[in-house]
């Protein structure tokens, strides 16, 4: 598995910031690559996606959720992946988005291309369009604020 860890701050308050990463059928409005997303539950999600001319779609699942805190997810199907995304108050007007994010690269590009670290700069880069269009729209379309508790693990009572 390769993981990868990005930061960003954004200038806008944790509520707005929180609830703006909730809509994730917006997410091809600054991620690149991600042609659609569509919401088939309030934990499910169907990603389809375009990254080096290789089409796929797979879909993802909420596996917690807290809000202005945290959304953790998994693909359930598709190219091995999950991860969690934070949300820290840095001050009223501001909030830092950590993400983290586990995947296994399957083809020999996919390996090149997290040996180059180009996942990590795309989401870099994805990271910083977001920033853009929650700051320049100056409101979120929208927000779920639900609760999903991490299910227990092997082992937890």
């Amino acid at each position: 598995m390769t993981t990868i860890e990005k930061s960003i701050d954004v200038e806008a308050p944790v509520r707005r910031t929180y609830n703006q990463w909730t809509q994730f059928e917006t997410f091809p409005s600054f991620m690149e690559g991600v042609e659609r997303v569509s919401q088939l539950s309030p934990t499910r999600t169907h990603w389809e996606i375009n990254i080096g001319g290789v089409r796929r779609e797979f879909d993802a699942e909420i596996t917690e959720q807290h809000p202005d805190e945290r959304v953790a997810w998994r693909a359930v199907d598709g190219p091995e992946h999950g991860g969690v995304v934070t949300f820290h108050r840095l001050d009223d007007k501001t909030t830092r988005v950590h993400l983290q994010m586990e995947y296994h690269p399957d083809t020999l590009t996919e390996k090149a291309g997290a040996a180059l670290g180009v996942v990590g700069t795309r989401i870099k880069g994805d990271l910083q369009r977001f920033k853009d269009f929650i700051e320049r729209r100056g409101q979120e379309t929208g927000g779920w604020r639900g609760e999903v508790d991490r299910p227990p693990q092997r082992g937890e009572l």
